[in-house]
C-alpha cells in the first residue's frame, strides 16, 4: 500500500474521478468509466476489463470508527489481492480521506473501494458468444440457437441497467443497445446491472446496422408492440431469437415494426396498457427460457 493519503477533495485526481461519474462525454472521450463497490469490481476484473486506477478509504478515528475502519480496510486489501491474482496490471491503491471518498462516491454502502476502470467495445464486429460457464468463445451462429434482446432507444439508465440483470440470470446470449439515449457505464446503469454490464456480451449500434446484422446471420425479430401481434406465449422461442423492445412512452419505430418476422405482445387485463420496460423485458426473457427448457 502507498504511505501517502489524499486528503483534499481539489486534488486534481478527486476532481477528475468525480467527473468521470457525472460526464457522460469525458467517459467516452477518454474510454474510462467508475466502478464502486467490491463485488462490482472483483466482476469487473474477472471479466476482462482493465483497471487504471483503485482508490481505498481510509481508517476512521477514535475507537469504534477505527475498528470500523479496520474492517473496510481489510474488505479493500482482500478485494485488491483477488485482483492481483486476475489480472498482473492491477495498480496499487491510493488511500483517501472518509471526506475525500464520500465525494467521490456517487452511491453509500461501497464497502470504500473505488476503481477508474478502461471502456471496452461495444461493437456488432466484438460480438462473439460465450457458452455459459466456458472460457472457449464461439461466432454468432444460427445453429446455436441464441437469444438476444434488443433495446431501441431505452432512456433510462435504471432500466437498462436493469434488463442487463435479468439478461445475466436469464443466461441471454447478447444485448443490443440502438440508437442509445444513454452510455453503457453510467454509474446508475452500472448499479441497477449489479454487474451484469460486464458479463453480458454487449453491442451499440444503430436500428439499421442491428437488422442488417440480425437477418445476416438468420436470426428471427420479434417485436414487442400491441398493434397487430401474437399473445408471446404462443410464439416459438426456441430457435435464433432476438425480442426487440422500445421505450415505454412511444414504443419502436416504423423501420423495427416493418423488419419483425413476427409481433408478440403481453396481455394487458388492467386498466394501463403499458409495464415498465424492464419488465416487460424479464417477461419475455423467461418465456424463452422456459420454452427452450421444454423443448430440451
Amino acid at each position: 500500500m502507498e504511505e501517502n493519503i489524499i486528503t483534499s477533495v481539489q486534488n486534481a485526481r478527486i476532481k477528475h474521478v468525480v467527473a468521470l461519474q457525472q460526464k457522460s462525454s469525458l467517459r467516452r472521450e477518454e474510454g474510462l468509466f467508475v466502478v464502486e463497490g467490491q463485488r462490482e469490481i472483483e466482476h469487473c476484473i474477472a471479466c476482462g476489463y482493465e483497471m487504471v486506477e483503485v482508490y481505498l478509504r481510509s481508517q476512521e478515528s477514535g475507537d469504534r470508527s477505527q475498528e470500523s475502519g479496520d474492517r473496510r480496510q481489510e474488505t479493500g486489501d482482500r478485494s485488491l489481492e483477488t485482483g492481483v491474482r486476475r489480472q498482473e496490471k492491477t495498480p496499487i491503491a491510493t488511500l483517501v480521506t472518509p471526506q475525500v471518498y464520500e465525494k467521490m462516491a456517487y452511491r453509500g454502502s461501497t464497502e470504500g473501494i473505488i476503481a477508474v476502470a478502461k471502456c471496452k467495445a461495444h461493437t456488432l464486429d466484438s460480438l462473439r458468444l460465450t457458452p455459459k460457464y466456458s472460457t472457449d468463445s464461439c461466432l454468432l451462429t444460427p445453429d446455436s440457437s441464441p437469444l438476444i434482446v434488443v433495446l431501441e432507444r431505452v432512456e433510462k439508465p435504471g432500466n437498462l441497467g436493469a434488463i442487463l440483470r435479468t439478461a445475466e440470470a436469464a443466461g441471454v446470449d447478447a444485448v443490443i443497445v440502438c440508437d442509445p439515449l444513454t452510455d453503457l457505464y453510467n454509474p446508475n446503469l452500472i448499479r441497477a446491472s449489479i454487474g451484469g454490464v460486464f458479463s453480458v456480451p454487449t453491442a451499440v449500434c444503430t436500428s439499421e446496422e442491428c437488422i442488417a446484422f440480425l437477418k445476416a446471420h438468420q436470426i428471427k425479430i420479434l417485436t414487442a408492440q400491441l398493434q397487430d401481434s401474437y399473445e408471446y406465449y404462443d410464439y416459438d422461442m426456441t430457435s435464433a431469437t432476438a425480442i426487440v423492445m422500445g421505450t415505454e412512452s412511444t414504443g419502436l419505430t416504423q423501420q423495427w415494426r416493418e423488419a419483425a418476422d413476427a409481433h408478440i405482445r403481453i396481455p394487458m387485463l388492467g386498466r394501463l396498457d403499458s409495464l415498465n420496460v424492464s419488465v416487460s423485458a424479464a417477461i419475455l426473457m423467461y418465456e424463452a427460457v422456459r420454452q427452450r427448457k421444454v423443448k430440451k
